[in-house]
């Protein structure tokens, strides 16, 4: 009796030594008319990433604020798996599924400014595949290390490819001293494989502590990659955005400042490329890490 083997295109969660491999598929997808321009999109394929100045006014930075502050206060939110805190405090660090929880934010998410770009890179309908806040509060929010979220999203959802995105709109201001964004340009044409396996329910570890024990390059690779690529912080005013390709590596130092760094982040996926098993965990994470609604997301 004959199995088939699922093919895997980027094996990772491996034993033995990593061997970074070529990217096999695209960054923008197709070619068609959109919001950004053909310069934006050239940019957005050789970096991995694009800054978008000026995605929100004002005034919607002021009402969007205010709706974090009000999620984040929440008592029954906060009792929920929604949200995780911070490694050393009770502050809270994200709240997961936004989109659900506040309507404000779901508009926002499937605004026309948003999905239009995602249609257009992604060369497809797309659909939320996560969305959450992040909060990284004055005086202690931890840091985020060195990552590529497709390898978490091929080994723990079930992502078959790299034809995702994510976008992060910031509602502060984004100081080199409050734990911005970093990236390493270009290594999004590159996938690292990560060794260890995937402990049981590790999203419980890897979404709260600073350095998770399994999903992250080696200090050799990301040596290698920060010598070859450079590092790039990514400031600016709130209001700002920055997309990103999902197998970018980033990451972001702790917040010493007194100053939070609060942002919206979602991730569009393509509904061309929706969730399998997992390739390198037993099960998927639970829903609001990992969307698999995919027939409401293809009416979007």
């Amino acid at each position: 009796m004959s199995t088939t083997v699922r093919p895997d295109l980027y094996p990772t969660r491996i034993i033995g030594e990593s061997v970074p491999q070529p990217r096999v598929d695209p960054t923008v997808w197709g070619n068609s008319l959109g919001p950004l321009s053909s310069e934006q999109l050239d940019r957005y394929e050789s970096g991995g990433y694009l800054v978008l100045d000026d995605l929100l006014s004002g005034q919607e930075v002021e009402t969007y604020l205010a709706e974090l502050q009000r999620l984040g206060e929440d008592p029954v939110l906060r009792a929920s798996e929604r949200v995780i805190l911070e490694p050393e405090s009770d502050q809270v660090r994200s709240v997961f599924e936004v989109e659900k929880v506040s309507e404000l934010f779901a508009d926002l998410l499937r605004s026309p400014r948003l999905t239009d770009i995602a249609r257009q890179v992604l060369d497809s309908e797309v659909y939320i595949h996560q969305s959450r806040v992040n909060y990284k509060p004055g005086f202690g929010g931890a840091p985020f290390h060195w990552h590529s979220d497709f390898e978490t999203w091929h080994s723990e959802d079930g992502m078959r490819r790299p034809r995702a995105f994510s976008v992060s709109i910031s509602l502060t201001e984004n100081y080199p001293f409050n734990g911005p964004l970093m990236v390493m340009p270009g290594t999004h044409k590159s996938f690292v494989p990560t060794v260890g396996e995937t402990p049981e329910d590790y999203h419980v570890e890897s979404l709260r502590v600073a350095s998770p024990s399994v999903g992250s390059p080696s200090q050799q690779h990301l040596t290698h990659m920060a010598e070859k690529h450079g590092i790039e912080q990514i400031t600016g005013p709130a209001g700002s955005a920055v997309m990103f390709d999902s197998n970018l590596l980033h990451g972001s130092n702790g917040n010493l400042s007194p100053f939070a760094r609060s942002n919206i982040f979602i991730v569009y996926n393509s509904v061309e490329n929706t969730l399998e098993a997992p390739f390198a965990a037993l099960k998927p994470r639970p829903q609001h890490l990992s969307n698999r609604e995919f027939p409401s997301a293809e009416a979007e």
